[in-house]
């Protein structure tokens, strides 16, 4: 039988033991509840990577705004976002910078007017005049227009912005590129030149500035943006293409050819130099050459007077399904219905050096002669060349006069490649 002070002893030692159990539970509900309200604020993934010593003390009123600051080591604070203008101040700010590139670029843009003598059908002379734009790009005196807008011209006269005219003199031109330099003498009256800007880093959507003299009008500013980027459209100089053009909504009619197509910032970014227009007015859709492009031509005017233009010298035709299976229906081997048939080789250029090969054999069609056989050019340096239009615009843009190019050729139904030293095509 247990006395009285053992019994005592026993129900204080259970009283300990149920205090611990109490404890130790308690203990284990708030770890539980810490652990269940940090994951509510926190991605599942930082839960993870948190060492579980840095989890926060379990307090019932814990809250995302009652979370303690954020040290170094747990966040970094983000810079405070400025505010989006409204539409009011964007619209005045892009009017702002349209009035100051007007005021900047305005004294550069010049009017030319083309006077010539022409012929009627009685073989009388009759003067003929036409106008056109162009901008002053260098301190000499030197103005950028199209080919097109002194093209047969007898007599070339400037307008300056402020009203004064200059007779101007030809520099030189490229029908290819539709681009020439003409030059007055004005000395210390000459307005500030104009800048380029690189039409490569151009993008669809871009702001762009049209300043000319559309029907004479001089002095005329339009505003539109880029529609399109690397087009290409016909040159002035027959079975020729103009690569790398720009489209544009601002609205350029006629006149308005020579002008400069700028940027918000001023720079000229093309030249402006057709339209799409059945009604010759503005339809939304004008083109400029880009001023990477007048980059690469304009300094070879003001030296050389022309442009050198690489060839590969040879006469070709443009296969097409057609085409290709007339040929073999006449015994010429063509495994593809595209690329250029190379008709002749001529003497000691730069095709016949490079081992190409023309026709040996002439086979009638109809009413024309062609010489079959010959190697069929299908790619230079990679590029796949289907038509005129794709080789006048890869040698253009991405060759020059002595350069090295690789050609394609399909031979007797083998390809090959040969290597080909560019030449200046004769003037």
């Amino acid at each position: 039988m247990v006395n009285k002070r053992e019994h005592t002893r026993r129900r204080q030692i259970r009283w300990v033991w149920l205090g611990v159990g109490l404890a130790l539970l308690a203990a284990g509900l708030g770890c539980s509840l810490s652990n269940l309200l940090f994951e509510q604020l926190v991605e599942p993934n930082q839960v993870q990577a948190t060492p579980t010593a840095a989890l926060p003390t379990a307090t019932p009123w814990l809250t995302p705004t009652s979370l303690p600051p954020a040290t170094k080591e747990q966040a970094t604070p983000e810079p405070p976002v400025a505010p989006l203008p409204s539409e009011g101040e964007a619209a005045n700010a892009l009017e702002a910078q349209v009035i100051a590139v007007y005021e900047e670029i305005g004294p550069a843009v010049v009017n030319i007017t083309n006077r010539s003598i022409v012929y009627n059908m009685w073989m009388e002379p009759t003067p003929q005049e036409g106008t056109g734009s162009g901008f002053v790009i260098d301190r000499q005196g030197h103005i950028v227009t199209n080919y097109h807008v002194i093209e047969g011209a007898d007599e070339l006269l400037v307008n300056m912005a402020d009203g004064k005219e200059y007779e101007a003199r030809v520099v030189g031109s490229d029908p290819t590129n539709d681009l020439a330099v003409i030059q007055i003498e004005v000395g210390e009256a000459l307005p500030a030149p104009v800048v380029l800007g690189d039409s490569d880093a151009l993008r669809v959507g871009q702001f762009v500035i049209a300043i000319g003299n559309p029907f004479g009008l001089e002095q005329t500013l339009t505003i539109g943006v880029i529609s399109a980027l690397g087009r290409i459209i016909q040159s002035p100089e027959d079975n020729r293409f103009i690569g790398e053009a720009i489209q544009t909504d601002a609205a350029i009619n006629p006149g308005n050819s020579g002008g400069p197509l700028l940027d918000l910032e001023g720079r000229v970014i093309g030249v402006n130099s057709q339209i799409i227009s059945p009604s010759r007015a503005s339809a939304g859709i004008g083109f400029a050459v880009s001023a990477n492009t007048v980059k690469r031509v304009i300094p070879e005017l003001i030296e050389r007077g022309y442009y050198p233009h690489p060839w590969l010298g040879a006469t070709m035709l443009p296969l097409s399904p057609t085409i290709a299976q007339a040929f073999r229906e006449a015994g010429m081997t063509v495994p593809g219905d595209v690329g250029l048939l190379v008709l002749q080789v001529g003497p000691g250029g730069p095709a016949e050096e490079a081992g190409i090969r023309g026709g040996s054999r002439v086979v009638r069609f109809g009413n024309i002669n062609i010489p079959l056989d010959g190697d069929i050019i299908v790619a230079i340096d990679g590029v796949p060349m289907d038509s005129f239009q794709a080789l006048t615009v890869y040698l253009e843009n991405k060759t020059v006069v002595g350069q090295t190019v690789d050609v394609t050729v399909v031979r007797d139904g083998v390809e090959q490649t040969l290597p080909l030293v560019l030449a200046a095509r004769s003037q």
